[in-house]
């Protein structure tokens, strides 16, 4: 784990919420539940309703935490879905708790 890039990924306040979003997406989303559901992640499109930024926006701060570890993506067709890598924030806190 790259800690320093996570670190910096979650110094955004968007990305922070997105991240808080992407834990409960059926709370956070639930247009898209009559949709498509949840199985695959929740649609870019979806997030950046919500968040109220561009989609190039979104876009980047979603690439951040990408890189970081902290999210998942999954393309279908022309639409790209993005999910909270659990295992990610289970090795974080782990390293939270044991070396910081």
């Amino acid at each position: 784990m790259k800690q320093l890039e996570i670190f910096k990924a979650l110094s955004n306040k968007t990305r922070l919420e997105i991240l808080q979003w992407l834990k409960d997406p059926e709370a956070s989303f639930p247009e898209q539940a009559h949709v498509s559901g949840f199985e695959i992640g929740v649609c870019v499109g979806e997030i950046q309703r919500k968040a109220g930024l561009t989609q190039s926006t979104v876009s980047e701060y979603l690439s951040i935490l990408q890189r970081a570890g902290l999210v998942t993506s999954t393309r279908v067709g022309q639409w790209t879905y993005y999910k909270r890598n659990d295992i990610a924030f289970d090795e974080l806190s782990k390293i939270i708790q044991s070396d910081i």
